[in-house]
């Protein structure tokens, strides 16, 4: 894994500030990639999410609320989906692990 910035520094919200990626796949045209993802806990209000991405916590807690305040935590087994351009609050609880797939397209 290699050093990660995707995350906004104002938005860790412990000491703990590493990020870190791993790219398992990427197609040529980079319309769809997979890796791993690692996070320490951060908070972000996302106004509309860049792309589409699948994912898969393998460790830690993500805390998604939606623009009309509903929230859905997800833990270690958990596989879900947000849509490009869905408004929501990602919080990172535990250090997060994740699988992930993006279609960027």
């Amino acid at each position: 894994m290699v050093l990660s910035h995707l995350t906004s520094p104002e938005a860790f919200t412990s000491e703990n500030k590493s990020e870190l990626i791993s790219h398992h796949f990427t197609t040529d045209d980079e319309s769809i990639l997979t890796g791993v993802w690692e996070c320490a806990p951060c908070k972000e209000v996302i106004d509309a999410y860049p792309v589409h991405e699948m994912m898969t916590v393998l460790d830690g807690s993500v805390t998604l609320t939606d623009a009309e305040g509903g929230v859905e935590t997800y833990g270690k087994g958990d596989t879900f989906f947000i849509p490009k351009g869905t408004a929501c609050t990602w919080e990172i609880t535990q250090t997060l692990r994740k699988f992930y797939m993006i279609a960027a397209v």
